[in-house]
C-alpha cells in the first residue's frame, strides 16, 4: 500500500454531510466555524470564497477547494450583499439543488457545488492537517479534467436520488477529497511543505516507507540515513523540519497506530503485540502506548469493546 493511502487508512474519514448546493446570485453565505474538513467542486458559475485568515479568492466551474481547518468562512455571488446564515438559506429552500426552482431562471446563474465535509480521526490527522494551508484551491486544467467525471456522476446521483444513492454520494466525496490531495501535491510539489510533502521528496518518502513496511526493526537515526544516502545530521534536520517530528518519534507514532488498529481484536494478546512491533517486553511497549496514545493497552481495549449507549 502506498503512504498516502496507508496514512488516509488510519485516519478513517467520515462523511457526515456530502451532496450538492447552490449559492443563488446576489447572496453571501456565512458558514461557522466546525469541527472537519470541507472538500467542494464548482459544478457551474463561480463565486468568491472569503476564509478567516486566509486571502479571499475565486472559484469558478471545475475548480476544487478544501478547507482543512474547520475555520469560519464566507461564499459569496455579489460581494455587497450582506451576509446569511446557511441555515437560513436551507429553511427558505434556496439551498437544496433538488428542491424546485419556482420557474426562477436566475436560480440557475447562482453557483452550484457539490462535495462532503469530513472529520478525520486518528493520530496522523494533525501530521496530514498541518501539511495544509487555510484553503487548499486547485485550479489548474489538468486537475479540473481529471475530477470531472466523478463530480457529473456525484451530480447525477444527487439529483436523481437512485436507492443507495447517499452512500454513492458519499463514496465518490471520499474519492473526491484523495485525488483533491494528489493534485495539491502536483501543484505544489515546489513550495510546499509538512508530512504530505514528505512524499515527495525522494529521501524522506523512502524512509517512511522503510518504517511503515518494517516498522519492528530495531532502527536506529544512523541506519535511516544511511538507508537512503544522506548524512545522519543531515537527514534528522530535513526530517523534522518536513515531517514534524523526529525520525524515532514517527517510528513511535506508527507502531502505536498499529497496535491501536489490532487490539480491537480481543483474542491479540499484549505479549505477542509488543513482541511484533519490536519491543522486547510488554512493560515497555505499554509505556510507549500510553505516552503516544495516552492510555494504556487495556484502558484503550476496553473503551474499543463497551457498547455505545443509544440517545434516549
Amino acid at each position: 500500500m502506498d503512504l498516502l493511502s496507508d496514512v488516509l487508512s488510519f485516519m478513517r474519514p467520515e462523511s457526515y454531510v456530502s451532496g450538492a448546493y447552490r449559492v443563488p446570485p446576489h447572496t453571501t453565505v456565512h458558514f461557522p466555524q466546525r469541527v472537519g474538513m470541507k472538500c467542494y467542486a464548482v459544478l457551474s458559475g463561480s463565486c468568491w470564497l472569503a476564509v478567516e485568515g486566509a486571502d479571499q479568492v475565486k472559484i469558478s466551474t471545475g475548480d476544487c477547494y478544501i478547507l482543512p481547518h474547520g475555520r469560519p468562512f464566507h461564499l459569496s455571488t455579489d460581494l455587497t450583499a450582506t451576509a446569511v446564515e446557511y441555515t437560513d438559506l436551507k429553511a427558505r429552500h434556496q439551498w437544496d439543488i433538488t428542491q424546485p426552482t419556482q420557474g426562477d431562471p436566475s436560480a440557475e446563474t447562482g453557483c452550484l457545488l457539490i462535495g462532503g465535509h469530513f472529520v478525520l480521526s486518528g493520530l496522523q490527522s494533525e501530521l496530514l492537517l498541518r501539511s495544509l494551508p487555510f484553503v487548499v484551491h486547485i485550479r489548474e486544467e489538468a486537475g479540473k479534467s481529471a475530477m470531472l467525471s466523478s463530480l457529473n456522476r456525484m451530480k447525477e446521483e444527487v439529483s436523481e436520488g437512485r436507492p443507495g444513492s447517499a452512500l454513492v454520494v458519499q463514496q465518490l466525496a471520499y474519492a473526491m477529497l484523495i485525488q483533491a490531495l494528489r493534485l495539491y501535491l502536483d501543484q505544489e510539489r515546489d513550495s510546499g511543505s509538512g508530512w504530505l510533502f514528505a512524499l515527495t521528496d525522494k529521501h524522506l518518502s523512502q524512509a517512511l516507507t522503510s518504517i511503515h513496511e518494517h516498522p519492528a526493526r530495531a532502527w536506529t537515526l544512523s541506519e535511516l540515513a544511511t538507508s537512503v544516502g544522506m548524512s545522519r545530521s543531515a537527514f534528522a534536520l530535513r526530517f523534522k523540519q518536513v515531517v514534524g517530528a523526529s525520525p524515532m518519534e514517527y517510528l513511535t507514532r506508527w507502531r502505536m497506530l498499529l497496535a491501536s488498529r489490532r487490539l480491537v481484536h480481543p483474542g491479540v494478546l499484549l505479549s505477542d503485540l509488543a513482541s511484533s512491533l519490536g519491543y522486547e517486553s510488554e512493560s515497555a511497549f505499554a509505556k510507549a502506548f500510553k505516552r503516544v496514545i495516552g492510555c494504556s493497552p487495556r484502558e484503550f481495549r476496553k473503551s474499543k469493546s463497551e457498547p455505545v449507549s443509544s440517545p434516549a
